[in-house]
């Protein structure tokens, strides 16, 4: 999978209290801001960079013989499906199993890999819909957030925090919405995220929605572990906004979730999980509703067991098998 923010380690650490032996690859062969603009914009132009890599994962891959190969998909997959065949054949015993974790309208290129894995989970409910190989399965939260949901607290130094990396209409909606929210939560947080410079400057000139935006708006340094933690239990309430075209949960959703944290979203799915109730969950479609029970509640504590469905132990033995 793709180094994002902390998500492999804490992954990889859930799997070994689970049992497994684990070895974490990334999915690219640096995390420099250029080489991850590269493979998101034309991966052909680093190919033989990416083949050594490759070959040097393979090198100590070759030595092993392993029960699973997980593959956890984003947009920045650099691997070719050939490198996926070679893969495959060198773990003929091998379970293969991937979790598309963006939709495929923006990331098609994985359709191409579907055929060399036994299990295909996606968070996306449109594209396992439209494809009948597809499992839907949405994202998870760790340990870390179901231990800030047990913590109460009465005073909040954050009305709200967003956190995220600044994807054009996720950029629009969150500084839209924060400047309607002034009034009533005028505490506020917010940390727009670009995994380099070259990226903002590439968002500036191909993006509208950044034809106005100012560096200074922006961050280079994700926000990550405790100190992403501890925004989190500091914040009565979370903002989110999925990337254009995107209709699976973000993992921020299902964070604020094991947080027992109030969401704002403008994703409009949210309404199809068991977890939705107006108490928690307000759906912003342009304006807000300071009439709505949600502006006038404290957080409504769900069952249970809906917390533990999606706990990231009950996500990975979805994935891998343990459980249906």
């Amino acid at each position: 999978m793709p180094k994002f923010f902390e998500y492999p380690e804490v992954i990889s650490e859930e799997l070994s209290h689970m049992g497994y032996q684990v070895d974490f690859y990334d999915d690219r062969p640096s995390t420099k801001g250029i080489v991850k603009a590269v493979i998101r914009v034309n991966r052909n132009l680093i190919n033989r960079y990416i083949r050594r890599y490759f070959n040097s994962m393979m090198e100590v891959v070759k030595q092993k013989k392993y029960d699973v190969v997980f593959l956890i998909s984003g947009q920045s997959l650099s691997f070719s499906k050939e490198m996926i065949a070679e893969l495959k054949a060198s773990q003929s015993k091998a379970k293969f199993v991937l979790y598309q974790w963006d939709s495929m309208k923006n990331f098609p290129y994985i359709g191409e890999m579907h055929k060399y894995f036994d299990t295909i989970f996606s968070f996306d409910r449109n594209d396992c819909s439209n494809n009948s190989d597809l499992k839907f399965l949405p994202l998870f939260y760790s340990n870390n957030y179901e231990q800030i949901g047990k913590r109460k607290r009465n005073e909040y130094q954050y009305d709200f925090s967003f956190v995220g990396t600044a994807h054009p209409k996720k950029y629009k909606f969150i500084k839209q919405m924060a400047a309607q929210l002034q009034k009533v939560y005028p505490k506020q947080f917010i940390y727009f995220f670009f995994p380099s410079k070259i990226v903002y400057f590439y968002r500036k000139i191909r993006n509208s929605e950044f034809k106005n935006a100012k560096i200074s708006e922006f961050h280079f340094t994700p926000i990550k572990g405790k100190k992403m933690e501890d925004i989190i239990s500091k914040s009565r309430c979370i903002l989110d906004s999925p990337q254009e075209g995107q209709l699976g949960l973000t993992i921020r959703v299902l964070e604020a979730l094991g947080a027992k944290k109030k969401l704002i979203t403008t994703n409009e799915d949210v309404r199809n999980y068991d977890f939705y109730r107006p108490e928690n969950i307000y759906i912003y479609s342009g304006d807000f509703n300071y009439d709505s029970i949600f502006f006038h509640s404290d957080y409504v504590e769900l069952n249970d067991l809906i917390y533990q469905k999606y706990s990231l132990r009950t996500w990975l033995k979805c994935c891998l098998g343990e459980i249906e």
